[in-house]
């Protein structure tokens, strides 16, 4: 286990691969950490030199006094890649780590190589949907949205045939610091890239879900539309593709980042 001291704050994360090859960062959905990409380091590793790690508030991470914003989880990536000596890196980013990679791509687009936006969308949700959200898990915990969190997170079918792979799911949501859940959300909801979309000229890809209520697929063709050559995948999944069709998320991204 290793971590990354940030100005105070302690960002763990992980690297898989050969040293000499290109770097990859993946970067986790909300609620989650840095352990949800295991579905993709067998496929990627090969490839690449993947780093993974575990966002502000998430995981093993640090828990800084929140509310965050958006560029606070930009700047802990460029802080992450700085203390590497990384100079340029391909990201991933899924859900909240999408949201993370169009911040980078706006503000840091020397450090990007390519760039990949999975189940997100240029301005998720609405403001007042995200602060009833903050208001009950600070109140409550996570366990009050848990439930309904899995039922976004995995299509019906998923949840029946994988259990086990969705109660992995499940732990890192009820791991998860509720007081870090809540400044995420906050970063979340004060985030809005819709009039930015034209400034990102890095390579991209934009992975969208068919069962996706959290991000629909209308807010991945409109990332794709947006983003001046970007190429679009649309897969059979809820929110989390990563996880429910590891096999054809890993296929796109080898096409997008190696082909």
């Amino acid at each position: 286990m290793a971590f990354a001291d940030l100005d105070g704050i302690q960002i763990r994360y992980e690297l898989d691969g050969g040293t000499g090859r290109p770097v990859l960062v993946l970067s986790n959905s909300l609620g989650s950490n840095l352990a949800m990409w295991q579905p993709q380091i067998a496929a990627l590793a090969s490839h690449f030199r993947v780093l993974r790690y575990d966002s502000r508030g998430h995981g093993k991470s640090s828990v800084p006094d929140g509310p965050y914003a958006i560029a606070d989880l930009g700047r802990d990536v460029l802080g992450l890649l700085d203390g590497l000596g990384i100079e340029k890196a391909s990201f991933c980013g899924i859900s909240m780590g999408g949201v993370t990679g169009q911040w980078l791509a706006v503000n840091a687009p020397d450090r990007l190589e390519k760039l990949v936006l999975a189940d997100t969308a240029a301005k998720i949700g609405t403001a007042e949907t995200w602060n009833a959200r903050i208001a009950i898990v600070q109140q409550d915990g996570l366990r009050t949205i848990i439930p309904e969190t899995l039922e976004r997170w995995f299509t019906a079918g998923f949840r029946e045939t994988q259990p086990a792979i969705v109660a992995d799911i499940e732990a890192m949501l009820w791991a998860t610091d509720p007081r870090g859940y809540a400044s995420c959300c906050a970063a979340i909801r004060d985030a809005d890239f819709r009039m930015n979309l034209p400034e990102i000229v890095t390579p991209t890809l934009v992975i969208s879900s068919a069962g996706d209520q959290v991000t629909p697929p209308d807010d991945g063709r409109f990332l794709a539309e947006g983003i001046a050559g970007a190429r679009y995948v649309e897969l059979a999944a809820a929110h989390l593709s990563s996880v429910e069709a590891a096999a054809g998320f890993n296929g796109a991204l080898l096409v997008f980042l190696v082909g």
